[in-house]
């Protein structure tokens, strides 16, 4: 599989932007809210750490087989950015495997955001091949695991860091709407 590209999509209410380092001054502020960082530890970016992030980001992986794929999620009615998606594609020996992951700024929070940003990229990995879809959540994150419920992906038995593994298989599953 080529190395993936991350490419605008569109959901009933929201828009997933592929990320662009002009998106750092907005989102900074979209996430600045340090009870972000509950369960992902650390404190929210300055406007300078998320440029350099998102440039690291949009350099792409450094081994070529691996695609980074991200997006900064807009919101239509409201034409503001209100967090973010990834995936980091990389072949497995099974296909593909994407590692999502999702964050929303606390004030989007509670509003089926994440939800519908998580399964509209699950979506969009699945219509491009990728077998497996993975995301890892505390235990005690029920928001999240609420999210990767909703985009299809059921808990497994493994745990790395505190993190137990969700797990789609996307050539076997449904495709969410």
């Amino acid at each position: 599989m080529p190395r993936l590209a991350s490419e605008l999509i569109r959901t009933e209410r929201l828009v997933l932007l592929p990320l662009a380092v002009e998106h750092a001054d907005e989102m900074a502020k979209a996430l600045a809210d340090p009870s972000l960082h509950t369960f992902i530890g650390g404190a929210p970016d300055t406007v300078e750490a998320l440029r350099s992030r998102y440039a690291r980001m949009l350099a792409g992986a450094p081994d070529p087989a691996v695609s980074w794929c991200n997006w900064v999620i807009s919101l239509r009615a409201e034409s503001c950015l209100a967090g973010t998606v990834q995936a980091t594609v990389r072949p497995s020996g099974h296909g593909h495997t994407a590692e999502v992951a999702w964050v929303v700024g606390t004030p989007w929070q509670g509003r089926g955001v994440a939800t519908e940003a998580a399964r509209a990229l699950v979506g969009w990995l699945a219509d491009r091949s990728v077998h497996t879809a993975v995301a890892h959540v505390r235990p005690d994150h029920l928001a999240s695991a609420a999210v990767a419920a909703a985009a299809g992906l059921r808990p497994t038995d493994r745990v790395r860091d505190g993190e137990v593994r969700w797990q789609a298989d996307l050539a076997m599953s449904p495709r969410l709407s």
